[in-house]
């Protein structure tokens, strides 16, 4: 297959390849680990990854569709569209927090929300990059999951807080304990400010 694009994606320590049309991410060796240990780690791991994105597809939210995982290698869909952060406005953020809605009521954590990791095709938005996800449901994950999403509105996107209000119009419509995780945000974004300022 001719190798079309090849760039490495720091947060999930992968390097993603497009094949014709066929994204394939394969999970970096790690040099510091002993060869075997390492090699059923990025196999476990790439495993995990692949099941999240089926699960989260399952529940609702657009994902790559899978078409193999191979060793450490996942061989998945081509979404052919804009990353979110370039379009991003008050009507897409409450379809993100409809999405996201729906991944917390499925018990998934993303583990690195930001519009980076989001793109627009056609009518659809779709998460991508489940490198850093996980089961879990407890609040404290969520709203860790969810703060953020909301720093990167902050620190990349302009009118963030009616970005803001409209991700919370969307995530109460598809989760039923929206108002506990937000309530944690809260209490996430006090930590924060009370670190800061103790240095």
């Amino acid at each position: 297959m001719e190798m079309k694009e090849t760039f490495k994606t720091s947060g999930a320590e992968a390097t993603i390849e497009l094949r014709d049309d066929v994204i394939v991410k394969s999970r970096v060796p790690k040099q510091y680990r002993v060869r075997e240990i390492d090699e059923h780690l990025r196999r476990e791991r790439t495993k995990i990854e692949a099941k999240l994105i089926a699960e989260a597809r399952k529940a609702g939210v657009p994902t790559p569709i899978i078409y193999d995982v191979v060793n450490c290698e996942i061989l998945m869909e081509y979404i052919d569209g804009v990353q979110l952060k370039h379009v991003l406005d008050a009507k897409l953020s409450e379809r993100v927090g409809e999405l996201v809605g729906h991944l917390h009521t499925a018990g998934i954590v993303h583990g690195d929300l930001t519009t980076s990791n989001m793109i627009l095709s056609g009518e659809r938005v779709y998460l991508i990059d489940f490198g850093l996800a996980y089961f879990d449901q407890s609040t404290e994950a969520r709203g860790v999951d969810v703060h953020v999403l909301f720093q990167t509105f902050e620190s990349t996107h302009e009118g963030h807080e009616t970005l803001i209000k409209s991700f919370v119009k969307g995530y109460r419509k598809t989760f039923g304990g929206a108002d506990d995780v937000l309530q944690r945000v809260k209490e996430i974004e006090s930590r924060g400010r009370y670190r800061t300022e103790r240095l």
